[in-house]
């Protein structure tokens, strides 16, 4: 053994699932700041930037889950849990309506939380003690 710390397969999965959720959920907001700026309030650059602390907390969260640091499961489970929570509550009832969202944007936000849901199912399972052999 070497001693250095290494990320469990459902951590490195869930890792993975949060860089793809995340890239495309930038990726999204980049794209509803410059091709639909002005349908919203959400939608500028200006709202753009404010919310870049979030994909800011999921680099970090990724970055733990990838490093295997001890308690990274828990943080990205109640990191996703969290993304769930204000998509259902805060994303959908308002922001959604008033981007009057067209088909790519009702397909991107159920990716993203999708994906999230996917998350917190893998490591649900890894502070369960289970493991993927």
């Amino acid at each position: 053994m070497d001693g250095a710390v290494h990320p469990t397969l459902l951590e490195s999965i869930s890792a993975w699932v949060l860089v793809v959720s995340f890239t495309l959920s930038l990726l999204y907001e980049l794209w509803r700041a410059t091709a639909k700026a002005g349908v919203s309030s959400y939608d500028s650059m200006r709202a753009f930037v404010q919310g870049l602390w979030l994909y800011a907390l999921a680099a970090i969260v990724i970055g733990l889950l990838f490093a295997g640091v001890p308690f990274a499961a828990w943080i990205g489970l109640v990191f996703s849990a969290l993304v769930i929570l204000v998509s259902i509550f805060f994303y959908n009832p308002k922001m959604m309506p008033a981007r009057k969202p067209g088909l790519f944007d009702w397909f991107e936000d159920l990716v993203y939380t999708g994906l999230a849901f996917v998350t917190v199912a893998l490591l649900t399972l890894e502070v369960s003690g289970f493991a993927l052999t």
